[in-house]
């Protein structure tokens, strides 16, 4: 069962369509250890084993263990450098509703079937020209009827296969019927201006490119703040770190300090604004590289940010950042945090500290300069599981489906770099 999810990760396709092609093609019955003559599964089972057997498994720690475990074996890890990094992923339902994926799906399918037999335009029924789901739902169904009822033309496999992809979307529709109530995805933000709803996929990975931990969480989640839960569990996986390689969010107090106590260098660049000081409320307010302003607990950006203090006068400086009022007023946690009547909401960081400074003279050295140039290996490998291996959309709901789909596009990933490397 997990070899055709491998096959289905792989090559990107619906449960059916996996399974069909296992039926005739030698090399998904090599794999999976058939006679030619040996009978496939019914993909009803792939599914269910899918959504329910795996349900409680943590099948993400334990596949990235085992490929980290394999490529130790093999003598393939040498380098004690880990680079992290996160790359987000957008929810099933987002930005385009149900109602549009449908018609994408049905568009598709149409123009499989119209580029075989240019006659079936005057056969098909007519299109849902209204935003009514069910009727947009009862269409999709009767255009499957439609052309199923044509054996030899939904037999071709490229209409099959739109046609088996749509009936999966109407199926999944039908399971979750709304539209955008993917109760685990958060808004995040990738500048000050744009933003995505989906969830964050934190990796940690060798300079060979082998992923070595994997933290899944919803959007709006600092990349920062999942440097200890990466390292600790690339540390379990039995790889050894003596260098983190990231970008400005991994360069917070926190994970100074962090790394300080284990001997450990980060070579990140360093954002003043990252260090959040002794406040008490620091853990409250994460900070947003991309967009280069604070993110509130309720998930508010900050508006705007001014330099507060001189330099040189004894003082620290600090960044304030103002935050939308009009919001603070109506939020369901300004108990504590905002108090009532105030014209202004600020968040202030000082600018420097000890480990500030000792990182300030880290990154002038030849070390850091040239561990630096590794960091676009790991950009890399995210645009390998999103544009290959399908890893830039959900294509289930919640994020444990969410946590099941990065383990196996990262296990698949982890699989090839082994296999090439030992070649």
């Amino acid at each position: 069962m997990f070899k055709y999810l491998l096959l289905k990760t792989i090559y990107c396709v619906s449960d059916v369509d996996v399974v069909e092609r296992s039926r005739y093609d030698m090399s998904f019955k090599y794999f999976l250890e058939m006679a030619p003559e040996d009978d496939v599964i019914n993909p009803s089972s792939l599914t269910k084993f899918r959504k329910l057997r795996l349900k409680d498994t943590d099948l993400l720690n334990l596949l990235v263990n085992k490929t980290v475990c394999i490529a130790i074996e093999k003598d393939i890890i040498k380098s004690k450098s880990v680079i992290v990094d996160a790359t987000h992923s957008l929810s099933r339902s987002n930005p385009h509703s149900a109602l549009d994926v449908l018609r994408e799906r049905s568009k598709l399918l149409r123009k499989a079937v119209y580029a075989i037999d240019g006659d079936m335009k005057g056969r098909m029924p007519e299109k849902n020209e209204s935003s009514n789901l069910g009727k947009e739902i009862a269409y999709c169904r009767e255009l499957q009827e439609r052309i199923e009822s044509d054996r030899a033309l939904s037999e071709t496999p490229a209409v099959k296969e739109k046609l088996n992809l749509l009936k999966e979307t109407v199926g999944d529709t039908q399971e979750h019927y709304t539209l955008s109530k993917d109760m685990d995805a958060k808004i995040g933000h990738k500048t000050a201006d744009s933003h995505f709803f989906g969830y964050k996929t934190h990796l940690a990975m060798t300079g060979e490119r082998i992923i070595t931990a994997a933290v899944v969480t919803s959007g709006e989640k600092d990349d920062g703040t999942e440097l200890p839960k990466l390292l600790g569990i690339s540390q379990r996986n039995g790889v050894k770190v003596d260098t983190v390689i990231g970008d400005a969010a991994y360069s917070g107090k926190k994970n100074l300090k962090l790394a300080r106590e284990q001997d450990i260098r980060i070579v990140a660049r360093l954002t003043p604004c990252i260090a959040q000081g002794s406040r008490k409320d620091a853990e409250m307010f994460d900070y947003n590289k991309d967009a280069g302003m604070f993110v509130c607990p309720a998930g508010h950006l900050a508006i705007r940010k001014a330099r507060q203090g001189k330099k040189d006068r004894g003082k620290n400086q600090a960044d304030t950042y103002y935050f939308d009022v009009e919001k603070c007023k109506v939020c369901p946690l300004r108990e504590n945090c905002y108090k009532p009547g105030a014209k202004s909401k600020t968040y202030s960081v000082t600018i420097k500290s000890d480990l500030h400074k000792e990182q300030m003279d880290f990154q002038e050295t030849d070390y850091y300069k040239q561990k630096t140039r590794e960091r676009y290996k790991i950009e890399a490998k995210n645009s390998e599981l999103k544009n290959v291996h399908g890893y830039a959309r959900a294509n289930s709901y919640g994020i444990k489906n969410m946590e099941m789909q990065g383990a196996l596009a990262i296990f698949t990933v982890n699989l090839k770099r082994i296999l090439k490397l030992i070649k």
